[in-house]
């Protein structure tokens, strides 16, 4: 009888639980079963790793072989097992040393000839491994990923018996060496490409300061789709933290993570025929939606009113709490989605509301029945209504003009400098007690905008919405008070409110 212990993570939503390999040998007739609450990907190990052991000239214990994944009660699935289960064998049969397993930690699916295949989720056991100070070897591919994470020592393997040889003492493999994380690409699209729309521009800006959600509305071909392409290039660095969180919600993505994205803020397009569920995430085993995916980056949803009324509902909560949790019966998962929310319209259905032309022939009812597409407590929770009308023609043969997008970033730099310094996050995260204490107005200030209250009909949240942006703006002009003209282009933001009211 022998009995061996090798050490993995399991993928739990953007979490990874460390999951403890049991391998046990007994006599009698030759068989192996996993317990555990394996899935069928884990079952299907055991012909995986029996096809590795004996490709890689190891002996296949022909004994009774009981392999436990503890804790039982923690669901496991894909191929990352199967290098932990090899090793555990191979440990139990005494063809490898047990004394040192103590020290790392295994993740990698094998292949029937013995090499190592990239698994998904790694970013978030690295930092899991890091925390327990141990030892991560992972197949090649997947090194990179693992090693953005500081102060862990990662060795990466392409094959099983260079695993063995390591824990052998034959020929050690030398740890990961990252190189240089690479920077955000030089030809993202230049502010310096839209014509005219100097209001939109400024609004850009504002959104990108604060954080605030925008809805960009106006005829077709006015540049609303190029304003919101360019908002990820003008938005602050991220913080080592923001760039850890968004790439391991990507890690544990079907798409997985392409180290060449470190640090460049996400920017997630659905289509307006995406289902609830691909925004939000979800799943018998839950992975994260397109709102999880836009963590610290942006979330543009063109065409808004094309989009399923009961999909774009799901937006309202994580829009507030900047989380989203997704219950199914046997678990729960909980994903970050602190993203920032752009969308755009048209005026009408055929988009031509108010163009000069006036080629648009919408009745009233047409345009209240396309608008109310999309609902007033979800359209209350966007920060600012920039309209976008239609260009001159002077204007669209004119030369580039405006401010390029890295003069504007510096500005938004500075401004969320200024946030971070003083309340430790953005304005568009500041509570309703935030803005009590750090916007304060002077008697001009509360008369305008409770004269606005009064005509738009704005809503409590609305009102708090107005001090956030007022607060941002001040911010962009090294204010240290709200002044009165900060405040009048807050409430010039709401343009839809002023359209209702």
């Amino acid at each position: 009888m022998s009995l061996a212990i090798a050490h993995s993570r399991a993928a739990a939503g953007i979490d990874a639980p460390a999951v403890t390999v049991e391998v046990h040998l007994a006599n009698g007739l030759p068989a192996l079963s996993i317990v555990g609450l394996p899935e069928a990907a884990v079952k299907e190990s055991k012909d995986r790793v029996r096809g590795a052991l004996l490709t890689s000239r190891f002996e296949f214990p022909a004994r009774r072989i009981t392999i436990n994944l503890a804790p039982a009660d923690l669901p496991k699935e894909g191929g990352r097992f199967d290098l932990p289960i090899a090793i555990g064998l191979l440990a139990a049969s005494r063809q490898l040393p047990k004394e040192q397993l103590e020290r790392y930690e295994f993740l990698g699916e094998l292949a029937l000839s013995g090499e190592l295949r990239p698994v998904r989720g790694v970013l978030p056991a690295a930092l899991q491994a890091r925390a327990a100070g141990r030892v991560l070897v992972i197949p090649q591919d997947n090194a990179a990923e693992a090693a953005l994470v500081s102060g862990i020592t990662v060795l990466p393997a392409g094959h099983l018996l260079e695993v063995c040889a390591h824990l052998g003492g034959q020929q050690a493999i030398p740890p990961y060496q990252a190189t240089e994380a690479p920077q955000p690409a030089p030809d993202t699209p230049d502010l310096l490409d839209v014509r005219g729309q100097y209001h939109a521009r400024r609004a850009l800006e504002v959104a990108a300061a604060g954080g605030h959600s925008m809805l960009l509305f106006g005829p077709p071909g006015t540049g609303k789709t190029m304003l919101a392409g360019r908002l990820p290039g003008i938005l602050p660095p991220m913080t080592d933290q923001e760039a850890l969180e968004t790439a391991a919600l990507a890690s544990i993505s079907d798409q997985g993570f392409a180290p060449g994205h470190w640090r460049l803020r996400p920017f997630r397009t659905p289509h307006h025929t995406a289902s609830g569920v691909a925004l939000v995430g979800g799943g018998s085993h839950p992975r994260p939606g397109e709102i999880s995916l836009a963590h610290n980056g942006v979330l543009f949803l063109d065409e808004l009113p094309e989009f399923d009324r009961r999909v774009l509902e799901v937006l309202r909560e994580p829009l507030e709490s900047g989380r989203i949790t997704i219950s199914r019966a046997a678990r729960q998962a909980e994903f970050p989605a602190r993203f920032q929310l752009v969308a755009a319209m048209n005026p009408c259905p055929c988009g031509y509301l108010g163009h000069p032309s006036g080629r648009c022939h919408c009745s009233r009812e047409q345009v209240l029945r396309y608008r109310n597409r999309i609902s007033g407590p979800l359209l209350d929770r966007i920060d600012l209504h920039v309209e976008v009308p239609s260009l001159a023609q002077p204007e669209l043969r004119a030369e580039r003009a405006g401010e390029s997008t890295a003069v504007v970033r510096q500005r938004v730099a500075a401004a969320r400098g200024l946030q971070l310094e003083r309340q430790g996050k953005p304005n568009a995260a500041l509570s309703n007690r935030d803005c009590t204490r750090l916007c304060p107005l002077d008697d001009k200030g509360f008369d305008l905008l409770d004269m606005a209250l009064d005509r738009l009909g704005l809503s409590a949240r609305a009102y708090y919405r107005i001090l956030r942006m007022a607060r941002t703006i001040a911010d962009l002009a090294q204010s240290d008070r709200i002044e009165q003209p900060h405040l009048t282009e807050a409430i010039g933001y709401r343009r839809l409110d002023r359209e209702r009211g």
